[in-house]
């Protein structure tokens, strides 16, 4: 795992662990990102970014509330609650203590810990 990054949302923070991986140091060297991310099928959030990340897409079966997973090469998904899928995902890292943020859209912004 990599040094941590933090994810802000709603004046929060919370820590990020990330991957030892190409696709979580591209996203780390483009820090600092604010996005607004979308509510999807009561358990995710995500936002499309304007970059193309590198992937190594796999289907993890069982998704973890707190991981955060690129989505094809350019949507970042933030998983909120914990389920099976189907889906393929490349993972970027483990958000924790991240709460159950509802079917609200949030504004987050990802950064280096302080």
């Amino acid at each position: 795992m990599k040094p941590n990054i933090q994810i802000n949302i709603y004046g929060k923070r919370y820590p990020v662990l990330l991957e030892d991986n190409e696709t979580a140091t591209k996203l780390q060297s483009l820090l600092p990102l604010s996005h607004r991310m979308k509510e999807l099928n009561g358990n995710e959030k995500y936002a499309e970014l304007t970059q193309k990340l590198p992937t190594d897409i796999k289907v993890p079966k069982q998704i973890n509330k707190g991981d955060l997973m690129l989505y094809k090469d350019n949507i970042l998904v933030l998983f909120y609650k914990s389920f099976t899928t189907p889906y393929a995902y490349t993972k970027i890292g483990t958000v924790s203590n991240l709460p159950d943020f509802g079917i609200e859209d949030i504004e987050v912004t990802l950064k280096e810990e302080a």
